[in-house]
């Protein structure tokens, strides 16, 4: 079809994690929590059912989760947006600061999702290489660009750039720079103290990865408030339903319910890392809800594949052959892989 428009017509779309269909599966490759969410979240559903509830527009602005997520993160609400997830506030900033030939710079390899949004807009794309221990890249410091994106801990290498560096990024640059934080609850620390002093900075979350909220699709960017009014130009009038901000709330209520099942992940985290290093992988140093394994040199498509055959998924990208990307699952799922992974020990993909 020749109707849309060149760049849509060229370019490749996203490829989401794979969602699989009728079957049991143990499912590690898209980075949701193995936990499920609050049973606060549960009962508000329940509730909302019960009422006159689903007939009516949800309010605009969520203004009473942005209150929610002010009392729990200190930020005013007038600093807050939220966002069918942290997905749809990434194409907000892209569609908000980005003109076609404007310059969207980030570190690779990292969220492919980044270049796909950057394409829509017909930007350019400057892609800087991290360097082999997953550091800040002095380029991207240097960089001119109409937007900088750093995913923070990095996805899909788990790893995080310390946040005196990341103030070194955002001091440095005379752009917007959006510190992707989808992760940042299952790392040591966070970029939001930062906000006051750099009004060019914004911070992305998602409820979808800690909160265990995935299915729900909520997500909020904290950010000076000329910018939060500048994005609510871009985003569409009911972007978020009235369960899913319901729910949002309940699990900002049930808040150590969340860090309870965290710190269950961070220990599977290390237990993990831990037994694929004994197993001859590198393991990237993680702060995130997954790890990435490698066996340098070689291509693990092979092992992707003989997992999915046992019915375990994990994530493969072409781009990283002699990689594999694995969500933090049950102590039961995991000890489930690293079986497997021992038996097929003596394929040649190993």
């Amino acid at each position: 079809m020749k109707y849309f428009r060149k760049n849509i017509q060229n370019m490749p779309g996203y490829t989401p994690g794979e969602q699989p269909g009728e079957g049991e599966y143990i499912k590690l490759n898209t980075n949701e929590n193995p936990y499920p969410p609050s049973p606060e979240v549960v009962d508000r559903i329940k509730s909302c059912l019960a009422h006159n509830f689903l007939s009516l527009y949800p309010p605009p602005l969520c203004q009473k989760l942005r209150q929610q997520i002010s009392r729990v993160y200190g930020i005013p609400v007038e600093w807050i947006l939220v966002g069918n997830g942290s997905d749809e506030l990434l194409n907000l900033a892209f569609r908000a600061f980005l003109d076609p030939d404007d310059t969207v710079s980030y570190p690779v390899p990292t969220y492919t999702l980044y270049r796909t949004l950057a394409h829509i807009q017909e930007a350019r794309v400057l892609e800087i290489p991290f360097p082999p221990d997953y550091s800040l890249p002095i380029e991207l410091v240097d960089t001119s660009a109409s937007l900088k994106i750093l995913c923070n801990p990095n996805s899909p290498s788990g790893t995080f750039i310390a946040t005196h560096m990341l103030e070194t990024l955002v001091e440095k640059s005379d752009c917007p720079v959006l510190v992707d934080e989808a992760y940042v609850d299952f790392a040591g620390e966070n970029a939001l103290p930062l906000l006051n002093r750099y009004p060019n900075m914004l911070v992305a979350r998602t409820l979808s990865k800690s909160f265990s909220l995935a299915g729900v699709r909520v997500g909020f960017v904290c950010a000076h408030p000329d910018m939060v009014e500048g994005l609510i130009k871009v985003k569409d009038s009911y972007n978020v339903n009235r369960l899913s901000q319901e729910a949002a709330i309940a699990a900002l209520q049930d808040f150590p319910y969340m860090l309870c099942n965290v710190e269950k992940i961070r220990r599977i985290r290390e237990k993990m890392t831990e037994n694929f290093r004994n197993l001859g992988f590198e393991v990237f140093p993680s702060q995130a809800n997954f790890i990435l394994i490698r066996r340098k040199g070689n291509n693990l498509e092979c092992l992707y594949q003989r997992l999915r055959e046992e019915k375990i998924l994990v994530r493969y990208f072409p781009e990283l052959p002699d990689s594999l990307r694995i969500t933090m699952g049950s102590a039961e799922e995991m000890d489930q892989l690293v079986q497997a992974v021992i038996r097929f020990s003596q394929e040649a993909c190993l």
